[in-house]
């Protein structure tokens, strides 16, 4: 038989006195058997799930304010049950990812975060913004970088909301906490030269040379370049479409998945890209499938990371730039976009940005400023100024000699 579940509702009762009638029905008010024992007061409520809460004090007006508190959060939606506050966060946490719908990658950083807090066994309840600052200073002491911190502070702090949203957790402790300073994009930016990457170019092996150009002329990641099929290239219509990725998943399994944050893309081409693009293809991949891999590897599957980055690191030796990271040919097109006149939207869209947010905080100090407008501005006035001037003084000169 179900019990029916209680209605939520409080009150305070005195536990040493108890209200009796007598024959006339008149209330009488009389010791109970737990007079003198413990203390006097008891508040309880039941909660929105049928629960019910007891406390004792030994003062009714302590208890009062116990109910009235209890009251308010459930009114205001920061009320969190006794009994689930005692939860510890890795508990939490292990629970609420088996819930969540996430690429391997994703997995591995978050349990990577979860893991490494300072706070894993420490109950909600009783979590405060103290030890937040504690593991971040720790992770600083650790030398970790700011951009690291950043990112574990972040994944962390999901889990944090997660738990707010589940009413285990009354508010966020996160939600004040100070990170240590990220050095601006600008000065960890490295964007390689016109010259470099026609020497990178050069030098690299044959099979390799189309895979460097898609990544310094479309703005390829990684995985993206790699992920092509033939049939992705579109030469009459001079576009490369961006449907997919490879990822290392545990460091060993191939997986082909959608692009990152889902940044499926139609890009427009320079037409040199697509012959160099032809010419791997008639050479290293002749065929009419259209869904064969652009860059082979072993078995069914194409190029990954490991593969790329042998190659990669050979052709920047070759090339006399050992320094440069493969990701910084995207931001060599970024930068030619940019220096072209592109907006913000279009950069995005180009590059498979999730929001335009995202690149204005990775490339903003590429685009112009005030200072280069008003400049820019003032050296157009100025051309024009002097060339009236020189007009008027031209046909001036003419004049007095009678031309």
């Amino acid at each position: 038989m179900t019990t029916p579940r209680r209605n939520r509702r409080s009150g305070v009762e005195d536990r040493w006195f108890k209200t009796t009638y007598d024959e006339q029905k008149q209330p009488q008010r009389v010791e109970s058997a737990s007079y003198g024992k413990g203390k006097r007061w008891r508040g309880r409520y039941v909660d929105d799930d049928g629960r019910e809460h007891v406390k004792g004090f030994a003062r009714k007006v302590d208890a009062q304010k116990w109910l009235d508190e209890i009251t308010a959060a459930q009114v205001t939606g920061s009320y969190v049950d006794p009994v689930k506050g005692q939860v510890t966060f890795g508990s939490f946490y292990l629970e609420w990812s088996k819930r969540q719908v996430w690429v391997p990658s994703t997995v591995r950083a978050m349990d990577l975060a979860a893991k490494n807090a300072t706070f894993v066994d420490v109950a909600l309840s009783d979590l405060r913004a103290s030890h937040v600052e504690s593991w971040v200073r720790a992770m600083l002491d650790a030398k970790l970088k700011p951009s690291t911190i950043r990112t574990r502070f972040n994944n962390v702090r999901s889990v944090l909301r997660a738990a707010k949203r589940d009413r285990v957790l009354a508010n966020d402790p996160a939600e004040s906490v100070t990170l240590p300073r990220v050095r601006r994009a600008e000065a960890a930016m490295t964007i390689p030269t016109t010259g470099q990457v026609g020497s990178l170019m050069h030098v690299s092996d044959d099979d390799f040379r189309a895979f460097v150009a898609l990544c310094a002329f479309a703005g390829l990641r990684l995985g993206e370049a790699a992920a092509l099929q033939v049939g992705d290239i579109d030469f009459l219509r001079r576009e490369i479409l961006v449907r997919r990725q490879v990822q290392r998943a545990n460091g060993h399994a191939v997986e082909i998945r959608g692009p990152k944050y889902g940044s499926e893309r139609t890009i427009p081409v320079p037409q040199g890209l697509l012959d160099v693009v032809a010419l791997h293809i008639a050479h290293w991949r002749p065929g009419d499938d259209p869904e064969r891999w652009l860059f082979p590897g072993r078995g069914e599957h194409p190029w990954h990371q490991n593969s790329v980055g042998h190659r990669w690191r050979k052709t920047r030796t070759a090339g006399g730039a050992p320094e440069l990271r493969l990701h910084d040919l995207r931001h060599f097109y970024a930068s030619g976009l940019i220096a072209a006149g592109c907006d913000v939207v279009t950069v995005q869209r180009a590059l498979g940005h999730h929001s335009a947010a995202v690149t204005l905080s990775t490339y903003s100090h590429l685009w112009p400023d005030a200072s280069d407008r008003t400049r820019k501005a003032a050296d157009g006035l100025f051309a024009e100024a002097t060339a009236d001037a020189l007009r008027t003084e031209g046909a001036e000169t003419a004049s007095d000699q009678g031309l």
